[in-house]
Formats: structure tokens, sequence, C-alpha cells
């Protein structure tokens, strides 16, 4: 019923419907897609002209076409009825290499399996959204990459095929590696419409850590190719916190100093030796986000002093049941009226965003800096975003605001072998 009352309002929009009046679908399909000239004369106020109209009937058309397959999908109705198999890290960790490739095959053979059913989770989520949300042009876009996608990892799996596969999955990295851009514009366009907020956050966060696991397993298999002996696929097993957050000090440094001609220096304490097994992609998401929020905050805050400003603290704590990097600034801290919401996804624009530094990815139009530095594009995505990647792995992301002084930002997660059981991915 519902693909036939798209279609069946697309149509009445364009006018395309026997015996409707198309004025007002003329109208908002206009507004919406072209500049129509303005017409002259008595006769051309009142009608449009046959190629004008055909036109619209045919973009409504195929608008109708979009909205209807977006809800009439066979193949993904039946994948997205099975159960999802989530691995722990730790069973990647060890599963091994074998000198005849053989691990590889297995790896291929599970994402084969497992990537269109939760590509087809992620479309049944889509369908649960409000109808008018789920047609927003960019949300169906989002959707129309992953149907595409799904009907190509529907072919035979096997040894000599596993190159062919590889393509595949090297063309799902590369063709969501907008998809958080896409889908923060999608709901701020939608933004009007969005009536019952915590249906949008569990939504968000389902699909956006459904997209971090589908990458890492991407990523994995991908690595499992390449002879490195620091790393088991994408699991490097000694990782550095104080090098990866070094790396991206210095990434944020530069935006900073791009934005305001200045940076605040950053200084490293606590366990500064820690090395242990862990997955860098998932700390190439939240880091520079924490970061440039806090380099953000500790630049507005002394505007009159630009080249006189605190320092921001990185303290990294190891134990054997997780790990602790904490970031603190001097920027103010956060008003009490907003604390409570700065871990809420925001669908306003930067200027809207602007005034306070946590509300927004403040650095959105000017971070391009490859495919695992871009993440959580978006205004008002960085924080929330970053919460649901910490709670996915098993850790968590919390704020502790000193309005006035300053703010930390503790970012928890679990050992990939330590105490307990190892998270699912």
């Amino acid at each position: 019923m519902r693909p036939v009352l798209a279609g069946i309002a697309v149509e009445m929009l364009s006018g395309a419907t026997c015996g409707l009046r198309p004025r007002l679908g003329n109208l908002l399909l206009a507004t919406l897609t072209t500049t129509v000239p303005p017409m002259s004369g008595a006769g051309s106020r009142r009608f449009r002209s046959t190629s004008s109209m055909q036109g619209f009937s045919e973009m409504a058309r195929e608008r109708s076409k979009t909205v209807t397959s977006f809800y009439n999908q066979s193949a993904i109705d039946v994948s997205a009825e099975k159960a999802s198999v989530r691995l722990t890290l730790a069973t990647l960790l060890y599963s091994g290499k074998s000198p005849d490739g053989h691990h590889i095959l297995s790896s291929a053979k599970y994402l084969h399996k497992e990537l269109p059913v939760r590509i087809a989770h992620r479309i049944k989520g889509f369908r649960s959204l409000p109808f008018i949300i789920g047609c927003n042009p960019t949300i169906l876009q989002v959707v129309r990459t992953s149907k595409t996608l799904t009907s190509s990892l529907y072919v035979k799996c096997d040894q000599d095929a596993e190159a062919q596969f590889c393509k595949l999955v090297q063309q799902l990295l590369d063709d969501h590696k907008d998809v958080v851009t896409m889908l923060a514009q999608g709901f701020r366009e939608c933004r009007r419409h969005i009536q019952d907020e915590a249906l949008v956050r569990s939504f968000l966060d389902t699909t956006l850590c459904s997209r971090l696991g589908i990458r890492m397993l991407a990523t994995h298999h991908l690595a499992l190719h390449e002879d490195n002996p620091d790393f088991v696929g994408m699991i490097c097993r000694r990782l550095s916190p104080k090098k990866i957050v070094e790396k991206w000090v210095d990434f944020a440094k530069r935006l900073c100093e791009h934005q305001y001609g200045n940076s605040p220096r950053v200084r490293i304490n606590g366990h500064v030796a820690a090395r242990f097994p862990f997955i860098p992609l998932p700390l190439d998401y939240i880091l520079p986000e924490l970061l440039k929020n806090a380099m953000r905050a500790t630049m507005e805050s002394h505007l009159d002093t630009p080249y006189n400003v605190p320092d921001v603290v990185v303290t990294i704590a190891n134990n054997d049941i997780d790990f602790v990097i904490r970031i603190s600034d001097r920027g103010g801290g956060i008003p009490h009226n907003i604390l409570d919401k700065v871990m809420d996804y925001h669908f306003s624009t930067a200027e809207e965003s602007a005034q306070d530094p946590r509300m927004s990815n403040f650095f959105n139009n000017i971070t391009n800096s490859g495919n695992q530095s871009s993440p959580m594009h978006g205004f008002g995505f960085g924080l929330p975003t970053s919460r649901a990647y910490a709670e996915y792995l098993g850790g968590s992301l919390s704020v502790q605001s000193m309005q006035g002084i300053g703010t930390d930002v503790y970012l928890r997660l679990r050992h990939i072998d330590g105490k307990g059981e190892s998270f699912r991915v």
C-alpha cells in the first residue's frame, strides 16, 4: 500500500494523473528542481506549455519509481530477515594466517554472506523512518547506493573469484565514504518534519554504527592481503595510543591554524609508553573530532589573546580491562543549559550552530584529508557520532564541564584481549 500511495502522491504533485489540477504540483516541482523563466501574456499565465508539462510528468514518474522501489525489494526483504553474525575482534586477531591463503578465502566467504544481510538491515531501518523523511532525495540517494551494491554482492565467491570480490568490497568503501555527510545533509533538509527525536537518534546510532562495523570488516579483509608484520588485517598488534594521538594533533593543529592563525600547544601525559592490540580505524574517526572541538573552544574563548592561549592536555590511562583517553581544554566550558544536549544530533547550519563550540563540527568546510580522516562530516554530528562509535566498541564517551574554566572529555574503550569478553563488530 505504501509504494502505491507514494506513486499516487508524486503523480498528483506532477499533474500527470488524469483529471487532477496540476498547478500546485508544478509549482512545488519547479521550486525544488529548476527555475522557471517568467512568462508574459494572459494565456501564458494560465497555462503551461505541453513540453513543460511533459517534463514535470517525467520527473514525477522517475521520483515515483525511486520511492516505490524504496519499499519494494524482495531480495532485500529476504536478507533483512536473516540474523547478522558479529565476530569478536579477538577472534579476528588470533585467527592467524595460512601459507596457502585459506584465511583470506574464509574471510571472503564470511563477508559474502554477511555484507548483504547487514546492508539489508540498514535499508530496512531506512524504511522505518517517517515517510516524508524517508523520501528526502538525499536520504534516498544513500539507500540507492546501498541497494546497488547489495545486488552486486550476490556473486559466487571461491578461490578464483576472490580477486573480483575484493574489487566489490573496495567499491563498497568508496561508494559509502560520504554517507555520514549525506545523512547530515538529508536530516538537516528534513529537520522541520522531525517530531520524534528519540526515533531519529536511535536510527542514526544504529545506522552509523552498522556502517562502522561494515567498514571495519571490509577494511580487515582487504588488509589481509598485505604483508605487514605489525598488523593482522586491520588490527595493529602493538598500537601506541600516544602515536595515534600525535598524528591527529598535527592534523587538528593545521586546521586550527588555517582558521585562527594559531593553535594551542598539546601536551600528552600518562601511560605514554602503553602498547596493545587494537584497531586504529575507530580512533581515526573519534580523535580528530575531539581534538578539533578542544582546540576550537580554546581559540574561541581567547580571541583577544590568540597567541597566548592555554594548552590542551591529553592524558592516557591503560589497564587490563580498558584504556582511557582524556582531552582537557581551558575553553570556558559548556553552558549549563546545553550540557545535556551536546551528545544529541543537531541538524543546523554552521552559522546557526557556531555560537557554541561544542554543537557543531566547525572544520567541515576545510577538512579533506582522505577516506580515513573525513568521517563525521555534517553539522552537529561530531560528538554524537563519536559517542555512538565508542558505545559500539564496548566503551563510552562522556563530557565533564566546568563552566567558566574548561571541559574534560573522556573516551573509554575496551581492550580486544583484556579481561572479560571482547566486543563484537
